[in-house]
């Protein structure tokens, strides 16, 4: 009896579903990787212990334009939101931004959200 329970497991199939799909995980991580190219400008000694951030620029690979949100919140607690409107094959920045720990979210041209 035990046999034909133990065969029963293993020949049916146990689903396990995840919070995402792959097709999904994987779009965002092309989008991510090929898609975004988000450059900062470097760093000198004097700038180190500023509370800003020179510059934070998103250049955008895609074929279409996207949304880039930036939202979090400075080292004071204040909350903050940015948005970028980036055309194909486009490049935008965002200057003297506060130093602090950002999300981001991607709005693709055909209202696809990436977070």
């Amino acid at each position: 009896m035990k046999n034909k329970i133990l065969i029963i497991l293993l020949i049916s199939p146990i689903f396990s579903f995840s919070q995402s799909d792959f097709e999904k995980i994987l779009k965002s991580g092309e989008v991510i990787i090929n898609g975004l190219a988000i450059i900062k400008n470097t760093k000198t000694e004097a700038k180190l212990s500023s509370k800003l951030i020179e510059s934070v620029c998103i250049k955008n690979k895609l074929s279409d334009k996207v949304i880039f949100t930036l939202s979090g919140k400075d080292e004071d607690g204040n909350a903050i939101r940015k948005e970028l409107v980036i055309q194909k094959d486009g490049k935008e920045c965002i200057f003297d931004i506060q130093k602090g720990v950002y999300s981001y979210e991607i709005m693709l041209s055909n209202k696809e959200i990436f977070k």
